[in-house]
């Protein structure tokens, strides 16, 4: 059984993480702000004994003593990252560093949830993962997008200066459970 702390929990992706995590037995803390998640995504949830979730802004600090982080939270959409850019771009950034500096205090391994979008507007097809991307780094799209790319700098930074173990997954064109 190990504790698993979960950002953007309540989230599509995020509340069946949680569901999943919960069914293989282990004790799972949700934080999410519900800027684009719901909680009704995880009402079930609420009244397992091992699931706790916290309202909570990953851009705001936080401590938990956890064996793993699932880094999910930031809007996916272009709906909501049209509508909260400078959020977005904050998620991806001030949010990572409390996500990792939280790995960091507990000895965690942590995933980080990026996305094909790192790549830009790609002139391959499809991209392998030594394609660096046409990318566009003003544009709408770019707090996301460019969010991401810094996301996962920030990891890499981070496990080569203070050996943290990552994981780096890019999703996309994901539904359902």
């Amino acid at each position: 059984m190990k504790t698993i702390l979960v950002t953007g929990g309540a989230g599509f992706l995020g509340s069946h993480l949680c569901r999943s995590l919960l069914e293989r037995g282990d004790i799972v803390i949700c934080l999410d702000n519900l800027s684009s998640g719901s909680e009704k995504n995880i009402e079930s949830l609420k009244e397992h004994h091992d699931f706790q979730f916290i309202k909570h802004d990953i851009t705001e600090p936080f401590d938990f003593q956890v064996d793993q982080i699932y880094n999910l939270a930031c809007p996916a959409s272009p709906y909501f990252y049209g509508q909260f850019p400078i959020e977005t771009a904050k998620s991806c950034s001030i949010g990572v560093i409390n996500v990792l500096e939280t790995a960091r205090r507990s000895h965690a391994e942590v995933l980080q949830a990026s996305t094909s979008e790192v790549y830009g507007n790609p002139l391959v097809h499809p991209q392998k993962e030594a394609y660096l991307g046409n990318v566009n780094s003003i544009g709408p799209r770019s707090c996301y997008d460019e969010g991401k790319r810094f996301a996962e700098t920030l990891f890499f930074d981070y496990h080569r200066k203070y050996n943290i173990p990552i994981k780096i997954v890019r999703i996309f064109n994901t539904y359902g459970p």
